[in-house]
């Protein structure tokens, strides 16, 4: 069986019938957009919804109303929040510590209040999530090192398992995703 007829969401339900490991994701585009903080997905942080986690998270990185309100109503797209966010100079008091605990809040908000969302982040079972990228961000993500083995700590890729998980728990117990 050929490895690329494998691939994609209905492609793990046939991995795991033929008994063989789950691949990895390891680049969320595509079938696998879904994934990204760039998705549309609304979802709040401090009482102002955002188009997408991208948008919340960038607003995040500041106590500023002001560059929230043009985070939130002026960027149409999750990559120009991204470029406005990365302009924010002053970050909230202890921000390094508190921004995996923000991500994690806006995941489990982007997968718990879309059962499509949901269904579709269940149906990667149990490969492993890796937030795979040329633009060499080794904090959210990892990217191919000199070896050709990933490098980085794909802190993104990990929330999402856990979000998975819990959803995947949440799921078992009420019967819904």
């Amino acid at each position: 069986m050929k490895r690329d007829s494998m691939s994609g969401l209905k492609g793990m339900a046939l991995w795991r019938k033929v008994g063989a490991p789950v691949p990895a994701i390891v680049s969320f585009r595509g079938e696998h957009h879904f994934l990204s903080n760039f998705y549309p997905a609304k979802v709040s942080y401090e009482d102002d919804v955002y188009a997408s986690v991208e948008h919340a998270y960038q607003a995040a990185k500041t106590e500023d109303r002001e560059w929230r309100e043009v985070i939130q109503r002026e960027t149409t797209t999750a990559s120009e929040a991204k470029r406005i966010g990365g302009h924010v100079l002053k970050r909230p008091e202890g921000w390094d510590t508190r921004r995996l605990f923000i991500m994690l809040s806006l995941l489990y908000q982007k997968f718990g209040q879309d059962t499509a969302l949901c269904k579709m982040l269940l149906a990667t079972d149990n490969a492993k999530l890796i937030e795979g990228n040329t633009w060499g961000d080794t904090f959210w993500g990892m990217v191919k090192g000199r070896t050709a083995a990933w490098e980085g700590e794909n802190h993104l890729g990990k929330l999402l398992m856990r979000v998975r998980n819990a959803r995947r728990r949440r799921t078992s117990h009420k019967g819904e995703a």
